[in-house]
């Protein structure tokens, strides 16, 4: 016995617990999650000044504790305090504002200050707003009596004397010069919302900043929601107080009733709404853009029918309401929003992006709507558009043809003359993003790869040449280098002839291919995100996944198709009337293929994990491929595919009475009663996107086939599980500890 114990005891010496932490080249949960060790340095908000020849950024003072707003010269890199956190201290106030965000007027000589922000559902959309005099640093706050918070999506008139914002469901504008607030709108309040959206406008469209001023300020064009009528979902906050509160959520599940949505006009001086006549019910189309034409009497309008695969595009005449379609839009499928719609020649023509050569390209379009032109045609997509430089005749843009996860700036005449011309360096695989000055000469340039975080500089183009680095983010490079690691490998699954699948592998540090290793996948694969993107984007969960690695784990993740890769139409909308069906089938294939190309993989000890729509493929993958998956985790999943919002669910499935059996089984609750290997369950119990609704339901399905699981509920957390003290670091921990137990290493 103590001979026993004596070996114990020098094992202990010999390998100290407290390793990782001297040498860093072990992760734990806590250094990941908790300490904010690798989070990248963050940079901006930069706005361009002069089309390009400076610009302005938000940065801390030397002793940190509060802001100041630089300008740089571009080309020099020459700086200077423009705005002292001295002048971001209101008149008998002993603290500077934090700027959250901030915008110039037109004419540079005013600075409006976005502060003391509140999340509405998912974003800082309100908050406080102050309007600082760059010739004599008076600052104002606007909103006169308001309630604290209570502002939303300021923004300078043209002519940068006034601003409009919303309050309280109301649209208002105030003079600067006079202080004298205007109300615009009366009507707002209960079930109607003016200026702004409803939550799943705001959710599945990204409409949240509803109102717009025309080029000559002299009128505000605006959408109007009314919910009467949507179904109200109620979370149960349990916490707050000894007595429970219901909180309550207009959200319109699939196939029950919409907000009737409008759009309508009103001058900037008050008076009375024109709005426009556009046809059918309000209730069952959607407008999800509206923007001036290039002119201060006509408005475009675009409307999208219940089932997303037609948009009409008509113009609106604010004189009277009267409108013109001038371009339908049709799919087969469905059809995506863009925010690419830019006017050249005078208003004569716009910008459109479709998918109707069977590739994402960019369009020409006459204002009547009769000339559509191709003006980046070839077998390639078009991922975004970052800017339109009609002076010199570019677009440039986001695309990757010859490896999807990646991303890279191209750049194609105006005219449709000539090839797509790639910009960003050879040298450089990865993922480049920009934020382009106004005359296309100068950016803001974002460069990662999957291991290795962002450099931020300034580059010209279309050299593209580094005039300086902003962000090099040397020491959390320094941090990562010191990590324990194997490189991740992409490659490709071809499940059948001509379908091959993105994957990447996080192999142990000291892989053996003799040894036998669990392997745990990281699954999204619906239409909203890709997931194997060679990018620093989603360090959390790689640090995570190596950290897994660490302890002897396979990490894989393989995007199905119906995600939203470069690879033309046909691959992102085979999915169409059939999500969970065939996205999990890509996944099993992929998973089998790999297993029986990969020796050294236990296939006994095979997982997958996934949030959200990840875990609602984790669930259809342990309750349809049982013979394949062991142990899985869902988190924040929808388990019944009629519980989501009409937007998002039926823009991809149809509606429910004419896809019946596309919703039950694309549903992974109707084969729950398959269930053989290890399941754990996560959802927070106020999720206002994903309802716990969907967890309870499928307790009650696995209860009634007598299934063991496990599972876990965090109160009031929504849909990111974020919110309170510890609770990032307890999630991670509670499902690096099921992965030991349920799926250990040998």
């Amino acid at each position: 016995m103590f001979s026993k114990i004596l070996n114990f005891v020098l094992i202990c010496i010999i390998l100290p617990v407290n390793l990782p932490a001297q040498d860093g080249s072990l992760l734990t949960v806590e250094r990941i999650f908790g300490k904010g060790e690798f989070r990248p340095a963050r940079f901006g908000p930069a706005r361009w000044l002069d089309n390009g020849n400076g610009y302005t950024i938000v940065e801390a003072t030397d002793s940190g504790d509060s802001q100041e707003i630089i300008q740089y010269n571009t080309r020099s890199g020459k700086r200077k305090v423009l705005v002292s956190a001295k002048d971001l201290t209101p008149k008998g106030d002993s603290t500077a504002l934090k700027v959250d965000d901030y915008q110039w007027s037109g004419n540079k000589k005013r600075l409006l200050i976005f502060t003391n922000t509140r999340k509405v559902w998912r974003n800082n959309t309100r908050g406080d707003y102050w309007v600082l005099n760059i010739k004599n640093m008076k600052l104002q706050k606007l909103g006169g009596d308001a309630e604290p918070a209570t502002l939303m999506f300021a923004k300078f008139s043209p002519g940068g004397g006034r601003v409009a914002y919303v309050r309280e469901k109301n649209v208002y504008v105030e003079s600067l010069k006079s202080g004298e607030i205007k109300q615009l709108t009366f009507d707002g309040g209960g079930h109607i919302i003016n200026g702004t959206s409803d939550w799943v406008y705001e959710e599945e469209l990204k409409l949240r900043d509803c109102f717009t001023w025309s080029p000559d300020g002299k009128h505000i064009a605006y959408w109007q929601f009314d919910t009467e009528g949507v179904g109200t979902f109620y979370m149960i906050n349990n916490t707050d107080s000894i007595y429970s509160k219901p909180v309550p959520l207009e959200y319109p599940k699939v196939g029950t009733t919409n907000s009737a949505c409008k759009v309508g006009v009103i001058s900037a001086g008050g008076g009375s709404t024109t709005w426009f006549k556009v046809q059918g019910d309000p209730r069952n189309n959607y407008i999800p853009r509206m923007s001036w034409a290039a002119s201060s009497k006509q408005v475009i309008i675009q409307q999208l029918n219940r089932l997303q695969n037609t948009n009409n595009v008509m113009l609106g005449n604010i004189k009277d309401g009267s409108v013109e379609t001038i371009l339908v839009e049709r799919d087969e499928a469905w059809l995506d929003i863009h925010d690419d719609l830019k006017w050249l020649n005078n208003g004569r023509y716009f910008t459109w992006l479709s998918e109707r050569d069977g590739w994402r390209h960019l369009y020409l379009v006459s204002r009547d709507g009769k000339e559509v032109k191709d003006l980046t045609p070839g077998d390639f997509d078009i991922v975004r558009i970052e800017s339109i430089d009609d002076n010199n005749g570019w677009v440039y843009y986001i695309a990757s043809p010859e490896n999807g996860s990646q991303r890279y700036l191209f750049r194609s005449k105006l005219d449709g003359s000539g090839k797509s011309e790639r910009l960003s360096p050879a040298k450089q695989p990865g993922t480049h993003s920009y934020q382009l000055s106004p005359d296309c000469l100068w950016a803001f340039h974002t460069y990662s790869t999957f291991e290795s975080p962002p450099v931020i500089s300034v580059v010209r183009l279309p050299e593209h040449r580094t005039v300086r680095t902003l962000e090099s983010n040397n020491e959390l490079r320094g941090k990562v280098n010191k990590l324990d690691r194997h490189p991740v490998e992409f490659f490709k699954v071809e499940i059948e002839e001509g379908v091959k699948l993105d994957a990447y592998s996080i192999k142990p540090p000291n892989f053996n291919p003799a040894k036998k290793y669990p392997v745990l996948f990281f699954v999204y694969g619906e239409p909203a995100g890709q997931r194997v993107i060679d990018s620093w984007t989603r360090w959390p969960r790689y640090l995570w996944h190596l950290m897994l690695a660490q302890k002897d784990y396979l990490i894989m993740c393989v995007d199905n198709r119906g995600t939203p890769g470069p690879y033309g139409r046909e691959w992102r909308k085979s999915v169409y009337r059939q999500i969970g069906i065939l996205a999990s089938a890509d996944q099993a294939a992929a998973v089998k293929k790999i297993i029986a190309t990969r020796p050294y993989i236990d296939s006994s000890k095979v997982g997958s994990w996934g949030w959200s729509g990840g875990g609602q493929m984790t669930l259809n993958a342990m309750f349809r491929y049982p013979e394949i998956y062991n142990t899985g985790i869902a988190v924040s999943f929808v388990s019944d595919q009629r519980l989501y919002d009409s937007i998002y669910q039926e823009r991809y499935m149809g509606l429910p009475e004419e896809n019946v059996e596309g919703y039950k089984n694309g549903s992974p609750i109707t084969f729950a009663k398959n269930l053989k290997g290890n399941l754990l369950i996560i959802h927070g119990t106020g999720d206002d996107n994903v309802h716990y609704q969907n967890f309870e339901y499928l307790v009650n399905e696995l209860v009634r086939h007598n299934k063991e699981f496990s599972m876990m509920a965090y109160p009031n957390r929504a849909h990111g599980i974020r919110k309170g003290k510890n609770t990032t670091v307890h999630l991670f921990s509670l499902m690096t500890n099921y992965l030991l137990e349920k799926m250990p290493p040998n």
